[in-house]
């Protein structure tokens, strides 16, 4: 296949994501599908799922099809408190209609609390799932700031990803 100046296309595709968000009270903390023990959710227009949009952005940044706020825009009603696993999985809709599929992600969670470990095998299922491949193919990793910054002052949350996409 050939872009419009006829180079050809390269079969994978690299794409990169990144997210944050303040804690604010009253909501539940959702990492990468994923409801978290703590008392502070993440303020957001959506569930704040950090991971997700993270992850949703390197997707569409692999494909070339912008970003999640131009596919889901804070200012539309519609997405008000929704679960970002929807979100997710019309990204992932919109890659198949293309004919791409999930090599690979890797994404990293920036928090200095709460501790993450215990929930990395279930956000990796839950992302695997989603992305409809394997959960050998997904790595979820959880990081600190030693303190430093808004998340190291636990402030909020941020997360990378990086994906690679295979097919068109």
């Amino acid at each position: 296949m050939k872009d419009e100046g006829q180079h050809p296309l390269p079969p994978v595709r690299i794409g990169q994501g990144l997210d944050a968000h303040r804690f604010g009270s009253g909501r539940p903390l959702v990492l990468g599908g994923v409801r978290i023990e703590h008392d502070q959710g993440l303020a957001a227009h959506s569930d704040g799922d950090v991971v997700i949009h993270a992850l949703c952005d390197a997707l569409l940044g692999a494909a070339a099809l912008g970003d999640i706020g131009r596919w889901f825009p804070d200012h539309e009603d519609q997405y008000a408190g929704i679960d970002s696993r929807i979100l997710l999985r019309r990204v992932m809709d919109a890659l198949s209609e293309r004919g791409s599929g999930v090599s690979n992600a890797d994404l990293t969670i920036v928090a200095q609390c709460p501790k993450l470990a215990p929930y990395i095998a279930a956000m990796t299922e839950v992302l695997a799932a989603d992305l409809r491949c394997p959960v050998e193919r997904i790595n979820v990793k959880a990081t600190t700031t030693e303190r430093m910054g808004f998340t190291g002052r636990g402030e909020g949350i941020a997360a990378c990803a990086v994906v690679l996409l295979t097919g068109s």
